[in-house]
């Protein structure tokens, strides 16, 4: 049973209520009509499972914790009631949206990717990463809108591979202090980064400059990928890519005025600002 685990993955459920609160729930996601904010709770739920077990489960046991968020998967997909809470919730929505199977494989297999590879030695194979780690809730959020017949499978992936770039930027001290380095290093040698200088607790100029390059890659991958999926989404789906863009494009202000010195502040967006910039990017439509 999973409540015999050491490490108790039960324990780790969130109300809606308290996920709602977390930071990093976008701030528009919570101005939508219920049905459409409980769903997205789940996807956020089910995420935040996978990535705490990746990251705060000792380990020696996150292996196993993730075949058994798989076994429960396999559970939701044979149309048995699961046994963890997270996947219950999730399973509503699975059923309700016909969300496939594939998506949450890969953010089980991000986390997988994560105990074995710890660095990344191009822009592209950071890329991939991101096609596990990020992409596929993108492609679960066009199930959720009734979208994902759409044709935005591309743009979506270009937005969500931003997210998670600008997310590895904002966190390079913690990301080092886990053992993990999403840098790519051949922009670290470039720079003449050694790895000292991701301890630090004020960034070298060296490492801004990679930051800021990551940071710069993020901004073009939302500049290319924001505009078609904001014009193929309508209504609330629509309103809710704001918000995910709005956030991103936040964050990246914050980098900028906090000058890429990431080790020494926490360069993240306050709410007024994302409430701000999701209101510009629906009035302009992000065209």
């Amino acid at each position: 049973m999973i409540t015999d685990s050491p490490w108790d993955v039960a324990e780790h459920d969130l109300s809606l209520a308290r996920l709602a609160a977390r930071e990093n729930f976008p701030v528009a996601a919570r101005l939508l009509p219920r049905r459409h904010r409980a769903d997205l709770l789940a996807v956020y739920g089910f995420a935040r499972l996978v990535d705490d077990i990746g990251d705060e489960a000792p380990e020696a046991q996150r292996g196993k914790l993730l075949e058994l968020v798989d076994d429960d998967l396999d559970r939701v997909y044979a149309g048995v009631t699961p046994e963890l809470p997270q996947l219950r919730r999730l399973a509503r929505t699975v059923h309700a949206r016909s969300v496939p199977q594939e998506p949450f494989r890969r953010l089980v297999q991000a986390n997988r990717q994560d105990q074995t590879v710890h660095r990344y030695e191009t822009w592209d194979e950071l890329v991939g990463y991101c096609r596990l780690s990020a992409d596929p809730v993108g492609r679960i959020v066009l199930h959720v809108f009734g979208a994902a017949d759409r044709g935005l499978e591309e743009a979506s992936d270009r937005v969500c591979t931003a997210l998670q770039v600008i997310e590895h930027c904002q966190d390079v001290g913690e990301d080092f202090r886990r053992g993990r380095v999403y840098l790519p290093a051949e922009d670290l040698r470039r720079f003449g980064c050694p790895d000292d200088d991701l301890g630090r607790t004020r960034t070298p100029t060296r490492l801004r400059g990679v930051v800021a390059l990551e940071a710069a890659r993020a901004r073009d991958l939302l500049d290319r990928g924001t505009p078609p999926l904001m014009a193929g989404l309508p209504g609330w789906a629509r309103i809710a890519v704001a918000g995910y863009a709005a956030g991103g494009r936040a964050a990246l202000a914050g980098l900028e005025r906090g000058r890429y010195d990431v080790l020494a502040h926490t360069l993240r967006p306050g709410r007024a600002a994302l409430l701000a910039g999701w209101a510009r990017a629906l009035e302009r439509g992000e065209r």
